[in-house]
């Protein structure tokens, strides 16, 4: 009998020069006073970031202690040589623009000592005006983007997208991007933390000194006929009379979709698989394995494939969440 339950962890806060305190203000995060906190790393088993479990009779172990021993019921026949859990997932605050940036191919990570990094954001909240820079314009060349480094209006080369709350964006590894300011997302990862930045507003840190650039790690790494991405697809699929289902992404790397409930009628889960669940709006109650998880919006749940499906959920009343699996 599996010893694991429906699981809960501690959020890890990361100072950014771009980030603000909305994750306090929207999502009633205990953020440390007087710092811009730009992520919430909800799920990780990154090297001295491992999540830690704060519900039931596992409460104190991490994630990374999850994964060394046990793996296979963690994640059923997705689970990886060496164990490492798969998956990143952030909130991400930005109030100012993030870096002009890309994310490493695997065989391009590898040269240069990095992971590759593909991931998807949905975005949770905006301003008015609020935009991503996501790909390439159309016809712009590998020597203009050189050019425009060089000159530092490498910015003209970007394509812009308009967004509001409900956008979605799927971003493969090599595509450039970087959020707009006045952004509040939910990301989805693969477990990585490498980002090469190709320009960076001329920002300084406290201490007066440029964030370091990485020009020959992002050409390498940049997909130049990647040409104006589209936002991924708005539509709900309904599967029931209560529950309805935006398909988003779905490769051999993770899953994702928006799930929209609207009856206080509890549900299962139709496959024991590894997955993880992330509140939008309203509240969500999940049951399995003697054990009870409640979430309000921001917060998410891992369900370990080894009992996912025999877990139960219920809205409140009604309830928007992001649905992750491998």
């Amino acid at each position: 009998m599996s010893v694991l339950y429906p699981l809960t962890f501690e959020p890890i806060f990361k100072e950014r020069i771009w980030g603000g305190r909305e994750l306090e203000t929207f999502y009633h995060k205990p953020l440390p006073q007087g710092v811009r906190i730009g992520e919430s790393w909800e799920v990780s088993d990154r090297p001295g970031d491992a999540s830690k479990i704060t519900n039931g009779p596992l409460a104190g172990k991490t994630l990374r202690w999850l994964m060394e021993e046990h793996a296979t019921e963690m994640l059923g026949n997705k689970s990886p040589v060496p164990a490492k859990f798969p998956l990143l997932i952030k909130i991400i605050d930005a109030q100012d623009k993030l870096s002009l940036q890309v994310h490493p191919p695997k065989g391009i990570a590898e040269k240069f000592g990095g992971d590759p990094k593909t991931e998807m954001w949905y975005v949770v909240k905006t301003k008015p005006g609020a935009e991503l820079y996501v790909g390439l314009k159309k016809g712009v060349t590998r020597a203009e983007f050189e050019q425009k480094i060089a000159n530092q209006t490498v910015a003209e080369c970007f394509h812009r997208i308009p967004v509001s709350a409900g956008d979605s964006i799927f971003l493969q590894s090599g595509r450039v991007h970087a959020l707009g300011a006045s952004t509040l997302i939910f990301e989805v990862q693969q477990n990585s933390d490498t980002t090469y930045r190709v320009f960076d507003w001329n920002r300084v840190d406290a201490s007066g000194k440029p964030r370091e650039l990485h020009v020959a790690q992002s050409l390498a790494s940049i997909d130049f006929n990647d040409f104006e991405p589209s936002l991924l697809p708005a539509q709900f699929n309904s599967d029931a009379d209560s529950n309805s289902t935006r398909p988003l992404v779905s490769n051999d790397l993770f899953n994702v979709s928006i799930r929209r409930i609207t009856s206080r009628k509890s549900f299962s889960f139709e496959t024991s698989r590894m997955r993880i669940l992330g509140l939008l709006e309203g509240t969500l109650t999940i049951k399995g394995a003697g054990q009870t998880a409640k979430l309000c919006p921001g917060q998410f749940c891992l369900l370990p494939a080894s009992v996912s499906g025999d877990c139960k959920a219920s809205a409140g009343s009604k309830a928007l969440y992001m649905d992750i699996t491998l």
